[in-house]
């Protein structure tokens, strides 16, 4: 049976495909696709109706959490309000109780006035403005047809989207990038117009027909040092608003999600439906040649599900096997993935078609290791302000909480290993790795960053900080691993000397190779070919075009839609949740474990969607823990370990989805712990918890309720979406939760060793308790519920005596 298709989540709708300004740089007029010229002025209300109904039953399908649909053109404000209304209407009456619908419409604004802000607030479509800087760069290119300079109309159009009555639907400015055009000057007219946002895009080109360059001998790199520019002004002005080519840049280096189909691995979910109901791909490929978008499907007669498994769609959500040679090699990848599909195009044979190098190859490049090297990680005090700490003790936190305790966390990590470096015994290769990851730290911080964020450096660091006879060898060896794996992310040539032991040469983040007997090896670095491991006198080859050697074990990593996370099995410091580890898996096993976690993180996306951007933005490691002998489910997160969590592969990808937000709820609640006081450390008085026979310190009954929250959570969603027995127990289980987490939180206040902090922090937790205890349930789920915590509490008691 085939797998199913990956759901699409994003939609362009063409209102309209003619356009009021004759830009020379558009790639639906000027490019080598031309369909516009047979395709009708206006959608009609038959393709906007369908339309409608095609994504509702697509998300449907899917059991999509949000679907993202843009209203395109042309321009699409030459449609009128009327039809415009229609769209909207359209869409939100398909979509009502299916999912929820971010609308926006992007426009080039000679033509936006009250009346249409007016239908946009009635329907919170969000507008986005194209604005290529200030006048004398905008008329480059945007004018209109008889050279009049479209300005002034674009600046009225903003001016109004910025009054008070409509800045919330400014979603922000598009602006294309032009040599010829300083970036900081740029940059400060766009700035100066108070925008939530702005997306710089690079001009779309091809290898036929490549960007226009400066005759000089850097040309190769001009749109990366450009865009540095603008990295540099926009860092020195305070990052008043964010910049999506940059901002993705940031995340993708730190192993997140990038904003921006033009970079990073996740899959595309995107589809275009034509103003004739024609489903295309991305308009981007128009630039390629004529007919390159076309999938000859129409929303007459096809579903977006058939859409979802063309084989250009499919191509683009490959990840790192839908990417060249070239780009897989490349150290930067993960940050570029490989470039906007369209701007790989390369005709003719051999080489032909899309699996090449961006014609930005270089720029890209220049532009990710620029950043990366001018990110050097500055150590302030970091705290979470009241709206950060109160989103966290509902039990959701989203993703700048979240990232505010993993900025927190890397600092405790940094200090810990200064730590370790001043207390033990430094050997001569420690200190060669001491010195080169100095050097590192200097000129990549990015790439020393992601190898300090590892969840197991803490494990190590307390073991090595326990001064017995073996922490100086384990010490140096850690520093020495760390050093190389920095020195292999950052792409540097040089040369690191590793003590091994176990027969197994770790390096964080990316994997390990097994060495045998041999007492060290030696790790080199460099900037295209991979990284070589040597081996007494063998030199083995990891990342370059003949393959990886069979002795390296590479961590399993996988990129889901809006999610970077690995499978853990080669560190032996992973070993520290409580429970026994599962040895290296089988690439057998890592794809089941693939398909589950996929499946799962579509689950909570859809279901639980308030804990998936914090999950995404701090877990980006499940251990595969050894599974029970009782077929019972294990999972654990370790108190020192923020980033991972352990777990057992359960039989279900639902029962994964709970394991997976109930153990993050530990991890996060540990970081806060780490960064605040919630309650007097003295207290030794222990305290009984509803669901366990044994009574548990303080910290141990704060994290037990805080990680039921999203225990009560899942049971609701689960209650919601199951049918027949099922329902009627997961119906149970959430009555059950949702009183004994409520009792835990009265005990907990109750305690008398609450900080002030701590009191505001569990009285918050309370109230969010108190919303899910409002759900209705049947009496006979409510009695059943009552009398199974009974039972437990009796057994307890009977275990106690």
């Amino acid at each position: 049976m085939a797998p199913p298709p990956h759901p699409l989540s994003q939609f362009v709708l063409k209102m309209h495909s003619r356009c009021d300004l004759a830009c020379d740089h558009c790639y639906v007029y000027e490019h080598a696709d031309q369909s516009w010229r047979d395709r009708p002025a206006v959608v009609s209300d038959e393709v906007l109706e369908l339309t409608a109904k095609r994504v509702a039953d697509h998300a449907r399908t899917h059991r999509l959490d949000t679907v993202h649909v843009v209203l395109h053109g042309g321009e699409p404000l030459l449609a009128g309000r009327e039809r415009l209304r229609l769209a909207a209407r359209s869409l939100h009456t398909a979509l009502s109780g299916v999912c929820a619908l971010d609308l926006r419409i992007h426009t080039n604004g000679v033509t936006l006035d009250e009346e249409f802000c007016d239908l946009f607030a009635e329907f919170d479509i969000k507008v986005g403005v194209s604005l290529d800087g200030d006048r004398a760069a905008n008329d480059l290119h945007r004018r209109y047809r008889n050279g009049r300079s479209s300005h002034a109309h674009v600046l009225r159009a903003i001016d109004l989207l910025n009054s008070p009555r409509y800045r919330h639907l400014f979603a922000g400015l598009l602006c294309t990038v032009d040599l010829r055009n300083d970036p900081v000057t740029v940059y400060d007219a766009l700035a100066s117009l108070a925008p939530p946002r702005i997306d710089f895009l690079l001009p779309h080109a091809t290898w036929d027909e490549p960007p226009a360059r400066p005759d000089d001998s850097t040309s190769a790199t001009s749109y990366g040092d450009w865009l540095l520019r603008v990295h540099d002004r926009w860092t020195a002005a305070g990052r008043p608003m964010g910049v999506r080519v940059l901002d993705s840049v940031l995340r993708t280096l730190r192993g997140a999600s990038s904003l921006t189909e033009s970079l990073g691995l996740a899959p595309v979910e995107l589809a275009v439906i034509e103003t004739d109901g024609a489903l295309e791909q991305a308009d981007s490929l128009k630039t390629a040649y004529d007919g390159a978008p076309g999938t000859g499907m129409d929303v007459r007669a096809n579903s977006l599900d058939e859409m979802a498994v063309h084989p250009g769609i499919v191509a683009r959500q490959l990840g790192l096997d839908g990417l060249c040679e070239t780009c897989r090699d490349c150290p930067v990848v993960r940050s570029c993935g490989g470039g906007l599909y369209a701007h790989r195009y390369r005709s003719g044979s051999g080489a032909g078609g899309f699996m090449n190098p961006s014609v930005y190859c270089a720029d890209l490049k220049q532009l990710i290791t620029g950043i990366r090297d001018r990110e050097a990680t500055p150590m302030p005090q970091l705290t979470l302000d009241d709206t950060h700490l109160d989103e966290l003790a509902t039990g959701f936190g989203g993703a700048e909480a979240v990232e505010l305790l993993a900025r927190h966390e890397l600092t405790v990590n940094r200090e810990l290993l200064a730590a370790v470096w001043h207390e033990s015994t430094h050997s001569a290769t420690g200190t060669a790795a001491w010195e080169t990851l100095a050097v590192l730290d200097a000129e990549a911080p990015e790439s020393v960053d992601a190898v300090l964020a590892h969840p197991y450096l803490r494990p190590w660091a307390q073991r090595a900080l326990r001064g017995d006879g073996e922490a100086g060898r384990i010490a140096m060896r850690g520093v020495a691993e760390l050093t190389a794996a920095a020195l292999v992310r950052a792409g540097r040539e040089g040369t690191v000397t590793v003590p091994t032991g176990s027969g197994v040469l770790r390096l964080p983040t990316l994997g390990a190779f097994v060495v045998g007997d041999a007492t060290r090896a030696q790790v080199t670095g460099g900037a295209d070919e991979g990284f070589t491991i040597r081996v007494g006198d063998r030199a083995h080859t990891v990342g370059r075009k003949s393959g990886a050697d069979p002795a390296w074990w590479a961590r399993h990593r996988f990129e889901l839609p809006g999610w970077a996370v690995a499978l853990e099995d080669t560190d032996p410091w992973r070993d520290a949740h409580g429970y026994p580890v599962r040895a290296r898996l089988s690439p057998a096993a890592a794809e089941e474990w693939r398909d589950h976690l996929a499946a799962a993180w579509e689950w909570i996306r859809r279901e639980l969607p308030a804990y998936a951007p914090g999950l995404a933005a701090g877990l980006s490691i499940v251990t595969p823990l050894r599974e029970s002998s009782t077929g019972a489910d294990i999972s654990s997160a370790a108190r020192d370990a923020f980033g991972a969590v352990g777990i057992a592969r359960p039989d279900t990808p639902q029962t994964l989805a709970c394991l997976l937000v109930h153990e993050f709820q530990h991890v996060k609640l540990g970081a806060v712990l780490d960064l605040m006081d919630l309650y007097d450390p003295t207290c030794e008085q222990l305290f009984y918890a509803p669901w366990r026979p044994d009574p548990r310190p303080l910290e141990g009954l704060l994290q037990g309720t805080y990680a039921h929250i999203a225990v009560v959570d899942y049971w609701r969603a689960r209650r919601r979406t199951a049918d027949g027995t099922e329902a009627r127990e997961a119906e149970v289980r959430f009555a059950r939760w949702r009183e004994q987490t409520a009792e835990a939180v009265g005990t907990l206040l109750s305690s008398g060793a609450l900080t002030p902090l701590g009191a505001r922090f569990v009285t918050a937790m309370g109230e969010a308790v108190t919303t899910r205890l409002s759900a209705p349930v049947s009496a006979d789920a409510l009695t059943e519920a009552r009398a199974t915590a009974a039972d437990h509490k009796q057994h307890a008691a009977t275990q106690r005596s």
